[in-house]
């Protein structure tokens, strides 16, 4: 018995069976109503030496892989039917082996039929978050959903939701979970689970192999497809209320993001299963395969965690691409799709090698998707560095105004808005408002701020500094967290302490109290008197050089690490020689519309080349031990890198998914290398492709692309 390599994905979910019985009998179930009926022969309720032993297997597991976080997922049958006392102990149980070695994630998936607030209070303790089972309006739900005696779940249900939509509960309620029956209407069936406003929804298709197909009834070619993009649709017209899984991961994976969910994607397995009498299990919607799918032979008295995932069946369903068959192997869509659900694949006679028997669904459902994302109108920004530079600043304005809805509540930002606004309405400052928004750090501190915490301290220097550039008068005040004020596209002035600050700007310059009365100065403009505390941003001394930016603390966003905030002499004088040599033997025509013209320089540390970051468009790393020659050789790779970036993120170029995407890339870097055969390739293999993968933008790059694969054999 081998145990799991370091090298390979650990688990990070554990599915945890504690009561093997439902108070529902639901005619679609995996685990009473397939061909698995080992729940019979299992223990009612899981033992509290069984949870013991599960509690310390996993300890040590997430100890020995020193993980972050592990997510244990109370299961069943009906998790409830534990009763409350029993729930209690089992959290506690998990919490006191785990909570000293790692975030432990506590959830729970029932029918809600019997949830009451002694269940909810134990979840509220422990932090439980709770997903139901509901499969949309009273119809839809009742086709399948019915108790033993025949009855109507529906009220039952509905009234365990608006349990957990109690103000003290809350937090705890994560969503509904809909099994898709293509009889239902699939618009009435999304209306009916959007008005309980759950904040998140997730569509499962039924667990059905190719020995058991899903159900037809209208005999359509891709039934699951069209019913899922009607809600799809109905989702979109509604702006998107709350998260819908399926949906998620098939957006994430078409953009080169990651799967949401196993059922889709090609990430690895990460899950484990263990039912109530300690038996390691394989993921239990195998149990829809045939007797026996998910056995492993392991139990928890016995085995490690690192020896089931060892288990040649796990191993099978982490080998990404290479544990699919030919056909998905070759399949547009096998980056979003993965092959679908491994229970899915399944065919008696060659077992899991297969495509999922929901193949032609899921790839019309993420062609469709595909195709009601992609913005086909004509982007200008394809045109040259200039009009690519607006469509920039453009998107920096949609992201502030995101930005704004986070940082309205913030008492000192209200002050700060209120100037930009008048920054921007005035024709005479809104062009240094712009330059401001356009350093490409801006751009890093807006994406970060949506993603989590407004970053308030920023935002209140950047007002600052779009009024110094305008030499409009204002005055602002903030806390600010640290002692480095960075104004950007300006500089850095040192704070004392951190704490209460008030900015005051004037036309040549502008002034820093604290609260402790300190530096209250005036720093100049022009620079005279020279402040201790104020290290302005050098700019390179050549025309329309660029800033040389070591201090923003935006500036970490390469994939390689930033230098140290250095005095740039040394620096500067190699770049300014470096520019001297563009000059001479320009790589572009200065004003050609393909000229790339970084307007921020950023010292990397040494070894690290010429490097793009997550940043907006004109910032490039470079490192401190980059030559003059090298610098000169390698700007017209990189520069054709940045655009092609740039360009993606203001417009599409072509369908997401689409092999567009790859040949655009071989075909921009086969031509910034030299490597003109590569590019042609390239650049064919896209020219015949169908008319509907590119985009009208992309079209007109591929266009241009030909135009100067063809000025550079013409000249050679």
């Amino acid at each position: 018995m081998t145990s799991q390599s370091p090298d390979d994905p650990p688990l990070r979910q554990l599915v945890l069976k504690i009561h093997s019985r439902c108070d529902l009998l639901c005619d679609h179930c995996y685990v009473y109503q397939h061909a698995d009926q080992s729940w019979r022969s299992r223990p009612t309720f899981i033992r509290p030496e069984t949870v013991r032993a599960v509690a310390a297997r996993l300890a040590e597991y997430a100890g020995s892989r020193a993980l972050e976080s592990v997510s244990v997922i109370l299961h069943g049958g009906e998790p409830l039917l534990v009763g409350p006392a029993r729930l209690r102990d089992i959290c506690a149980e998990l919490t006191r082996a785990l909570a000293p070695l790692t975030a432990l994630d506590l959830r729970m998936h029932t029918n809600a039929v019997t949830l009451n607030r002694r269940h909810l209070d134990v979840c509220r303790e422990f932090g439980v978050r709770v997903s139901v089972s509901l499969d949309g309006d009273r119809a839809a739900n009742d086709r399948h959903r019915l108790d033993r005696r025949g009855r109507s779940s529906y009220d039952r249900v509905v009234r365990g939701i608006r349990l957990l939509q109690e103000p003290e509960y809350r937090h705890l309620f994560s969503g509904v979970l809909c099994t898709v029956d293509v009889a239902n209407d699939p618009v009435a069936v999304h209306d009916a689970l959007t008005e309980l406003a759950p904040p998140r929804i997730d569509y499962l298709l039924p667990h059905s192999t190719w020995d058991s197909p899903p159900p037809n009834p209208a005999g359509t070619t891709t039934p699951y497809a069209d019913w899922l993009l009607a809600v799809f649709d109905r989702w979109e017209q509604q702006g998107r209320p709350m998260p819908v899984r399926t949906f998620d991961s098939v957006l994430s994976t078409l953009r080169g993001g990651p799967p949401l969910t196993e059922a889709l994607g090609l990430a690895p397995s990460d899950l484990a299963v263990i039912e109530t009498d300690g038996d390691f299990e394989q993921a239990d919607w195998l149990k829809s395969a045939y007797a026996g799918a998910p056995e492993t032979g392991y139990d928890v008295f016995r085995h490690s965690f690192a020896e089931f995932a060892a288990h040649p069946g796990v191993q099978a369903r982490q080998r990404g691409m290479d544990g699919l068959g030919d056909i998905c192997r070759g399949c547009p869509v096998v980056r979003s799709c993965g092959g679908g659900l491994y229970g899915h694949r399944y065919r008696s006679g060659n077992g899991f090698d297969n495509p999922s028997v929901f193949c032609g669904d899921l790839r019309s459902l993420i062609e469709g998707i595909a195709d009601r994302v992609t913005d086909r109108a004509f982007s200008p920004a394809v045109l040259g560095s200039d009009r690519l530079s607006w469509a920039q600043l453009e998107l920096d304005r949609v992201l502030l105004r995101r930005a704004q809805q986070h940082l309205a509540s913030e008492p000192d930002w209200a002050d700060a808005w209120r100037l930009l606004l008048a920054l921007d309405s005035d024709a005479g400052t809104a062009p240094h408002l712009d330059e401001v928004l356009a350093h490409p750090y801006v751009r890093t501190s807006l994406q970060r701020s949506l993603r989590g915490p407004a970053d308030t301290a920023r935002f209140m220097s950047l007002a600052a500094a779009a009024a110094l550039r305008a030499r409009v008068p204002a005055t602002l005040s903030w806390d600010q967290p640290g002692t480095r004020l960075h104004l950007p596209t300006w500089g850095t002035y040192r704070l004392d302490a951190p704490g209460r600050i008030e900015v005051t700007v004037a036309p040549d310059a502008f002034r820093v109290r604290e609260n402790r009365g300190s530096g209250a100065g005036w720093v100049r403009l022009d620079g005279l008197p020279v402040s201790t505390q104020w290290r302005p941003v050098d700019r390179l001394p050549v025309q329309d050089g660029p800033l040389v930016d070591d201090a923003d603390p935006y500036r970490d966003c390469y994939p390689v690490p930033v230098a140290p905030s250095l005095e740039c002499g040394e620096f500067a004088e190699r770049m300014a020689r470096a520019y001297e040599l563009l000059a001479k033997d320009p790589p572009d025509r200065p004003g050609a519309p393909e000229a790339f013209r970084p307007t921020v320089l950023t010292p990397l540390t040494a070894g690290s080349g010429l490097a793009l970051g997550s940043h907006g468009f004109g910032a490039l790393g470079v490192a401190v031990d980059v030559t003059p020659e090298e610098f000169a050789r390698e700007l017209p790779r990189i520069g054709r890198r940045a655009r092609l970036t740039a360009l993606r993120e203001t417009a599409d170029l072509h369908r997401p998914g689409s092999p567009a995407g790859v040949l655009l890339d071989r075909a921009d870097d086969g031509l910034g290398q030299g490597a003109h055969e590569e590019a042609a390739r390239a650049l064919t293999a896209l020219t015949l492709l169908p008319e509907s993968e590119l985009t009208a933008t992309g079209a007109v790059l591929v266009a241009r692309m030909w135009s100067q694969w063809s000025s550079v054999c013409e000249g050679s």
